[in-house]
């Protein structure tokens, strides 16, 4: 072999070895990290697993790839504190260099991370958080899940129409809770209907007995209560220790009390509680049949609506990707994210191009038993509503 070919194939092989260097190091680029920030313990645990199992079963049915890029999603458990949710999504975003913050199990925690969105211009899929302002947080704040306006307004004018005149409130203390009482509470009285008695419980580790026990005294034809997924079990316990479920007193309100994931454990007492949300798992269609079928196989339980959430919140990121080529910057992922329409598990779903919040069906659900379990029946739909929250601006 002469020197002078000798030479040429060193530089080939020379050259293609830093080729090689230059695909690993083009390869690392191609990753799109997702910060995937719920609750894994304390109270709202149940939030932070229904939306992780979703996540990753989605994931499994659709692969880890997407527009030539892996998705890589980093779980970080913030308990459900604001300060915890700060803290890792400041982590995220600087030391793991993510793409995309999601998740968000509590409406502080969705709004804890806005300010960092809005400075790193990283995407903040809010897959759990309901209410109204969050989106108005951050330009690049996109929601999946729903706002507690959308389902109290219609549950307070299906009270009025049908025979419930005299209503004790019982709801959360913080902005949802908030949200839930006031649009309920507009809507329930421009039709005539008069509120008894209102109570606002703690948020964290709440005891309701004596609460409950004043709702009993007052003697309303129905209690409207919120609290936040994962707490149902537990209100509905002390309800029917109270004999609440003996008086007549009759359970509505937006969907979170009778979440699907806890509703078999509630026993008999949560029967006929008739509440309005956009997610059943009993919702009759095939896409949704598959879904809870796939989820219980994969979990062995039922999945609820922070399910659904999670679900269709990593949807959102896969298609936006699509969308975009794999591009992942903030900007490009937001601007393919706005007007996204699909059809989900709950129903035909879109994110509103104006306000980035999702636009949805409600149903109107009541609690039945069905081949021996306890399920929201849905009995009436309003279709593709707005977040009433910000209509009214």
């Amino acid at each position: 072999m002469s020197i002078r070919t000798k030479t040429l194939l060193q530089v080939a092989a020379g050259a293609a070895l830093a080729g090689t260097f230059a695909f690993t190091a083009a390869q690392a680029q191609e990753t799109v990290k997702i910060g995937l920030i719920v609750p894994m313990t304390g109270g709202q645990a149940s939030t932070g697993k229904q939306i992780d199992n979703a996540v990753k079963l989605y994931m499994q049915q659709h692969g880890d790839t997407v527009a030539g890029k892996k998705i890589e999603v980093i779980l970080k458990d913030d308990a459900a504190v604001p300060d915890n949710t700060k803290r890792l999504a400041q982590e995220l975003i600087v030391n793991d260099k993510v793409n995309i913050i999601a998740g968000f199990g509590v409406t502080p925690a969705a709004f804890a991370a806005a300010p960092l969105a809005t400075q790193a211009k990283v995407p903040e899929v809010v897959m759990a958080a309901g209410t109204s302002v969050i989106t108005e947080r951050s330009p690049y704040i996109v929601r999946t899940s729903f706002t507690l306006a959308q389902s109290s307004t219609i549950i307070g004018d299906w009270a009025v129409k049908n025979g419930i005149k005299k209503v004790a409130t019982l709801t959360s203390d913080y902005a949802p809770g908030n949200d839930a009482l006031q649009f309920f509470k507009e809507h329930f009285t421009a039709g005539g209907g008069q509120i008894v008695e209102e109570v606002k419980v703690p948020l964290s580790n709440p005891d309701f007995a004596p609460f409950l026990q004043r709702m009993k005294d007052a003697k309303p034809d129905a209690m409207f209560v919120f609290v936040p997924a994962g707490q149902g079990g537990n209100f509905m316990k002390q309800y029917a220790e109270r004999g609440l479920d003996k008086s007549g007193i009759k359970v509505i309100g937006p969907g979170d009390v009778m979440d699907d994931d806890l509703l078999n454990g509630m026993g008999d007492s949560a029967l006929g509680a008739v509440t309005a949300h956009m997610y059943s798992a009993a919702h009759p269609s095939q896409l949704n049949k598959d879904f809870v079928a796939a989820y219980k196989k994969a979990y062995n339980q039922r999945p609820g609506f922070m399910a659904v959430g999670g679900y269709d919140g990593i949807h959102l990121v896969y298609e936006a990707l699509k969308k975009t080529g794999g591009k992942a910057d903030g900007d490009s992922l937001i601007a393919a994210m706005k007007g996204m329409k699909w059809e989900s598990p709950r129903g035909p779903i879109s994110i509103d191009p104006e306000t980035r919040d999702i636009v949805q069906n409600i149903y109107v659900r009541k609690v039945e038993k069905k081949d021996g379990e306890l399920y929201n029946i849905e009995f009436a739909t309003f279709e593709a509503v707005k977040d009433p929250g910000k209509t009214k601006k």
